[in-house]
């Protein structure tokens, strides 16, 4: 089932979310409705919050950049109750975007690579590395746990010249090819 993508200034964006027990009802489903409302939006990564649930779980499909993304071996993997461990690296700058801000962009600085810590959808534990594009994607998601949006990590002059186009999100005024709320309008 496609579910409804919450959009920016929505307040379940900016919460940090609760840790997920193992006998959440109906996780599987959940998980996969994330999958299938990823996919059908053309994302790379999904967390709860972006769907209206303050808990700690996002997915990443980063297989699907492999072929534009020389050197990328991509992952595929959900992340439960993920907690980051360490971030390493000179930053580097890449244009991202969200699901939940649709029509915005901006280069952000992060690490290039992270250690974190996480359990899987049978809830068990991990803990791993990962480097460029895998750990720039999972690092967008993990901020969603932490009720942090990319905008937040934008240079202030580029927040401030996409002050406009972010009230015209939150007021609707912005068309998508997925289900999204907005916290204002349409």
């Amino acid at each position: 089932m496609i579910l409804t993508i919450q959009g920016y200034g929505l307040p379940v964006l900016k919460a940090v979310a609760q840790p997920v027990t193992a006998d959440y009802a109906q996780l599987n489903d959940l998980i996969d409705n994330m999958w299938q409302t990823m996919y059908h939006a053309e994302g790379v990564g999904l967390a709860a919050p972006q769907v209206g649930l303050s808990i700690r779980l996002f997915v990443v499909d980063t297989i699907q950049l492999e072929e534009s993304r020389e050197g990328l071996k991509g992952i595929k993997q959900v992340f439960i109750n993920a907690q980051m461990i360490d971030e390493t690296g000179e930053p580097w700058a890449y244009e991202e975007g969200c699901l939940s801000i649709p029509g915005v962009r901006g280069k952000v600085m992060r690490q290039p690579g992270i250690k974190i810590r996480w359990q899987d959808q049978d809830f068990n534990n991990h803990e791993a590395v990962f480097d460029g594009m895998n750990a720039r994607v999972i690092q967008h998601e993990y901020d969603h746990l932490q009720g942090i949006l990319f905008t937040e990590r934008l240079e202030p002059s580029r927040r401030l010249l996409l002050k406009n186009k972010l009230d015209g999100v939150r007021r609707g005024r912005v068309s998508v090819d997925y289900k999204i709320k907005f916290a204002e309008g349409r």
